[in-house]
């Protein structure tokens, strides 16, 4: 599931129930709560979620990982992202989740930025043999970020339908893309009344199995 909460600055329990009804294994989550609390914030959310959190806070930035309790992980860890000055700096979460490299992205909104971003996020990807990038991208299918992903990943939830904007959703700027190798099923975005108040985006979810 990738899910951007701006903040919880809308219904952080409307967040809740969204996670909950969707019992995701990992959500690749953006734009959470930041700040002297954010931490604390965001623990308690993916607690009342049933969820834990992987990665959150420090170089992770506007992302973070969580996931269901008891499943495999191996490393996890943030990495700062290169931002243009006056801009939200940004970073990604990434982990290895029962096999399964998990990376969260918040692109920036500035094509020329998102290129330079990208450059550190493609090695990431190319190292592992199976893997899934989700997040938000800041751009619709079909964009250059979209294409350079599309080297290494494909696109695993091309029919979900639009993400953003939560109320009259019109773009799809939120994606899951996967190795190659994986198999996706049952992509969907989460788009009823909850989701609509909970976030000014829609989450994704998709069912991916793998080797």
């Amino acid at each position: 599931m990738t899910y951007n909460v701006r903040g919880l600055k809308d219904d952080e329990a409307a967040v809740v129930e969204v996670l909950r009804a969707a019992t995701p294994d990992v959500v690749a989550l953006q734009e959470p709560p930041r700040g002297p609390l954010g931490r604390r914030r965001l623990a308690r959310l993916a607690e009342r979620a049933g969820l834990e959190v992987l990665v959150g806070g420090g170089g992770a930035r506007t992302t973070a990982l969580l996931a269901r309790p008891g499943l495999p992980v191996g490393t996890a860890y943030a990495m700062r992202l290169p931002a243009r000055p006056l801009r939200t700096r940004r970073g990604l979460a990434t982990a290895d989740v029962a096999g399964l490299r998990v990376v969260s992205v918040h692109l920036g909104l500035a094509a020329r930025e998102r290129s330079r971003q990208l450059v550190r996020i493609l090695p990431l990807v190319a190292a592992a043999p199976d893997c899934v990038v989700a997040g938000d991208l800041n751009e619709p299918p079909g964009g250059p970020t979209w294409r350079r992903f599309g080297l290494h990943l494909r696109d695993l939830a091309p029919d979900a339908g639009p993400t953003y904007p939560a109320s009259a959703p019109r773009e799809r700027i939120d994606a899951v893309l996967g190795s190659r190798g994986l198999t996706a099923s049952g992509a969907r975005t989460v788009d009823d009344a909850v989701a609509r108040r909970a976030s000014d985006h829609l989450p994704v979810v998709v069912d991916v199995a793998w080797s």
